[in-house]
């Protein structure tokens, strides 16, 4: 069907399954992190509207994390079902790695969780703090385990091969891998950017409905902070990444950019657009700048880079699928630089909350971030290709021996169940959005602390407070 094989189905349905789960773990760093730092201001300023804030961000924030661990899940057991020979092979340095992104990162943050989302009204305001900084904390260590491992299968070493199988030699070598670095902090950065525009595109749709209060207006006044800020640290970030990259796997920085051969002495231009043909061995349709790809890849205006005919066929990425996908995300960064710039002139001039210009770019700029993440991995998974462990193992290597119509059946089974599934929880968490946060919301009595009998806080019920309301009301008559 379709030209397709068993392979091609397994990598579509990994390519389906992991897109689906990316997105849940971004906004999961990014809204932990963000939780500490609302909770930590409350405290040092007694400002309210950092509570309000911090309550309502919590329920997204419970729903959103219970959707990553349920979509986290089908990823470990797929290595065992459709590439159990890439576990045979890598498993002794994959499997520990993720293993210990359980004991330390997922462990810290369940042993948390039920603290920092239901403990509100039960313990201290010093531990629950504690705790909401444990599970920022934990997400972070697992973004680090996570990269680690993925990283690793870009740039291997700290092995060696006994008998067709990885064996670790040394383990600091195996997670400190050369691309580890940059990777990780290209990751966690894209996930804090990310939730930066998701936050400010609620805010934003709240302002341009009218409902104006403070905690939405400090919404919006800390996500453009944070796209101010954080967006241009990301693009000089991606810069050291594509320079080692370009050291370590040059075949995908040929592929990224469309370049097939180099003439002569001639410095490297730089495609801004084009139609990579695989089978013409041409980039069709090229809009080039002369000299500009050297300046960005070498930091030099003679140096060279490296072209797809240098390597064999077979040997080639898919440079159509990855020449796209990377000016989607470099596009995106630059509207997202270009918002934050806005924002600081608008501040500045104090229409930052009144410019419905603005806030309509704000708006459509929500999913930017998320969909710049997936951009930014199919380029990397992509241009990794053909190779799973890259220079050791080929992917058509890796797959199980299953047949077509075995992969056919389960890769629809997947699509109708994760459109089922997480896009009710996506509708739940959007209608969750739409509430807003309430002014008065997990407003105190007293001091508060350990033994002091109050009403539990209830991040998933938010959807229905009418109800909850009404469920208060017969409490009390009885």
């Amino acid at each position: 069907m379709f030209g397709l094989e068993a392979l091609d189905l397994a990598r579509i349905q990994f390519a389906f399954t992991i897109s689906f789960h990316i997105l849940f773990p971004a906004i999961t760093i990014g809204l932990a992190s963000y939780l500490a730092v609302l909770e930590g201001l409350w405290l040092k300023t007694h400002n309210d509207t950092y509570r309000d804030l911090y309550h309502f961000w919590s329920k997204i924030f419970a729903v959103n994390f219970g959707m990553g661990v349920v979509s986290g899940l089908v990823m470990a057991y797929q290595f065992g079902t459709n590439w159990s020979r890439f576990s045979d092979f890598a498993g002794s340095v994959t499997g520990p790695l993720l293993t210990y992104e359980v004991l330390t990162a997922f462990f810290l943050e369940a042993g948390f969780l039920g603290v920092m989302l239901f403990g509100w009204n039960k313990v201290g305001r010093g531990l629950h703090f504690f705790a909401t900084v444990m599970v920022a904390i934990g997400t972070l260590i697992s973004t680090f385990w996570i990269l680690a491992s993925n990283s690793w299968m870009q740039t291997p070493q700290g092995f060696e091969i006994v008998n067709g199988q990885v064996i670790p030699t040394d383990w600091l070598a195996v997670i400190f891998n050369p691309s580890f670095p940059y990777r990780l902090m290209h990751m966690a950065t894209a996930a804090f950017v990310a939730t930066a525009f998701f936050v400010g595109a609620s805010a934003a749709w709240h302002l341009l409905r009218g409902k104006d209060n403070p905690a939405i207006r400090k919404m919006l006044s800390m996500a453009m902070w944070m796209a101010l800020i954080v967006a241009p640290i990301q693009a000089v970030i991606g810069d050291f990444h594509g320079l080692n990259t370009l050291k370590h796997q040059p075949a995908k920085i040929a592929a990224i950019e469309g370049h097939w051969e180099n003439h002569g002495n001639e410095a490297t231009p730089l495609i801004l657009f084009g139609w990579p043909d695989m089978k013409e061995e041409k980039t069709k349709f090229a809009v080039e700048i002369p000299y500009l790809g050297s300046l960005i890849l070498t930091h030099s205006l003679d140096k060279q880079v490296p072209a797809l005919k240098e390597f064999p066929p077979e040997d080639r990425p898919n440079s159509t699928i990855v020449f796209w996908s990377f000016r989607i995300m470099v596009g995106l960064g630059m509207l997202m630089i270009f918002t934050g710039l806005w924002s600081l002139w608008l501040r500045k001039r104090d229409k930052l909350y009144t410019s419905r210009p603005f806030l309509y770019l704000a708006l459509w700029m929500g999913p930017s971030g998320l969909i710049a993440i997936l951009a930014g991995w199919f380029t990397t998974e992509v241009g990794r290709q053909p190779w799973v462990v890259y220079g050791l193992m080929r992917t058509a290597d890796a797959s199980s021996n299953h047949s077509f119509m075995q992969m056919s059946i389960t890769l629809i089974l997947f699509v109708v169940v994760y459109f089922a599934l997480f896009g009710a929880g996506l509708g739940y968490m959007m209608r969750l959005v739409r509430k807003g946060p309430k002014i008065d919301e997990g407003k105190e009595t007293n001091d508060g602390g350990p033994g002091q009998k109050r009403t539990p806080a209830r991040p998933l019920s938010a959807a229905d407070d009418d109800h909850s309301d009404a469920d208060r009301t017969v409490t009390k008559e009885i």
